[in-house]
């Protein structure tokens, strides 16, 4: 299966990200061996930096250490996938600025709802900071369920359980980004929350 297709944005309303830089994943992957969805942010500020890019791009080289950090012997996003890991962001578009509105975030999460359903055995769900946990709570109270994740600072709140559709959901902090690498006390509870979403996912390292 090939992620993109199929899944499209055709009204591209949002005032706060730029669309040329548009990133469903292009990613030929099989559904039924995905057991955890990595949800972050949004696009890389340079298309060449996306998810599924080859080695030299920067969501690659942030992600690939941090699972590198949480225990995982991986050295490439093949790796990654092998462990049964499926990793997009929340907007699919690049943002403009320094946060993205909410209304980005909830209208964008239309294509993210269409995303998860392409995997139906996913297990446990990481979300890699803010705007993923909004993303899931709006797709969340769009179809009558109630919030996920609680308002409340992700540091507070790691460690409780949360759930969505009979899994469980690991709030945490973003880790696709150059931020990764400056943020040493954030970069051990990323490795934390991967590992114990790798645990709970039933995945040996």
């Amino acid at each position: 299966m090939r992620v993109d297709e199929g899944i499209a944005c055709a009204k591209m309303p949002c005032a706060d990200v730029e669309h040329r830089g548009l990133a469903i994943p292009k990613v030929k992957i099989d559904p039924a061996k995905v057991s955890i969805l990595l949800i972050s942010e949004s696009a890389a500020a340079k298309i060449e930096d996306n998810y599924y890019r080859g080695s030299d791009a920067l969501f690659e080289q942030t992600t690939r250490q941090a699972f590198k950090d949480a225990g995982a012997d991986v050295d490439s996003f093949t790796d990654i996938l092998k462990l049964g890991v499926y990793l997009t962001p929340a907007v699919k578009c690049r943002k403009t600025g320094y946060v993205i509105s909410n209304s980005t975030i909830d209208e964008c999460s239309h294509l993210l709802e269409q995303e998860i359903a392409l995997f139906p055995n996913w297990k446990v769900m990481l979300l890699m900071g803010d705007a993923a946990i909004r993303a899931i709570n709006t797709i969340a109270k769009r179809n009558g369920e109630k919030r996920v994740i609680p308002a409340a600072a992700t540091y507070k709140i790691r460690g409780e359980e949360f759930s969505f559709r009979g899994c469980r959901v690991l709030p945490s902090y973003l880790q696709a980004g150059p931020s990764f690498f400056i943020e040493k006390v954030k970069r051990k509870m990323i490795a934390e929350d991967i590992r114990t979403a790798l645990e709970l996912a039933g995945v040996s390292l």
